[in-house]
């Protein structure tokens, strides 16, 4: 037995690897497109996550993954934006950490998700060796349409922050939170 983890096919058929992205702002409007878009293709939730390579030398930023709400479209309800999008940095880094020794003084991988995680996508950011998770919309926005968060307090991100991940909070906001209205008034929840 086995567990397949995809990318919806209109991934593939975006730029999104050959954009540049010089700020937290052209970032975190990637986790929202990708929120946004696979709403519309009708290929998952509302959330989408982009993680990205910084350069601490040069400041350069790469995207090095994008994941988005897989539940419903494979039936695992681990398929969060947040936790596909690790695994996809993960695999494509060849590595189970994103926190690698060897570039420890050159580069960091930093996380950007639509909407406030989780518990279980707090603890995959805990543990993926992000150095950054920078958010959009809030728990209570997501909650505010229907989803439970489950038990996410503001000690959770304390420990985060005490792991050492840098963590910033409502960056695009409410267009993050316009996406996850329009998801609400649909219907379809899960």
């Amino acid at each position: 037995m086995s567990v397949l983890v995809t990318l919806p096919e209109w991934v593939d058929s975006k730029d999104y690897f050959t954009r540049e992205f010089k700020t937290d702002e052209e970032m975190m409007a990637l986790a929202i497109e990708l929120s946004e878009v696979n709403i519309s293709e009708e290929t998952g939730g509302p959330f989408g996550c982009a993680i990205y390579e910084r350069n601490l030398e040069t400041g350069k930023v790469t995207l090095i993954a994008v994941g988005v709400n897989r539940v419903t479209a494979l039936g695992n309800s681990c398929l969060h934006g947040e936790t596909v999008a690790i695994q996809m940095a993960q695999k494509k880094l060849n590595t189970f950490t994103l926190q690698i020794p060897e570039n420890k003084l050159k580069k960091q991988y930093e996380l950007f998700t639509s909407c406030e995680p989780c518990c279980m996508c707090l603890g995959a950011t805990l543990w993926s060796g992000v150095a950054r998770m920078v958010c959009a919309a809030t728990k209570a926005d997501a909650c505010a349409i229907g989803f439970d968060e489950g038990p996410v307090f503001e000690a959770s991100y304390d420990h985060l922050k005490k792991a050492g991940i840098d963590i910033t909070r409502n960056l695009l906001r409410d267009d993050a939170a316009a996406v996850l209205k329009r998801y609400g008034e649909t219907g379809l929840m899960y």
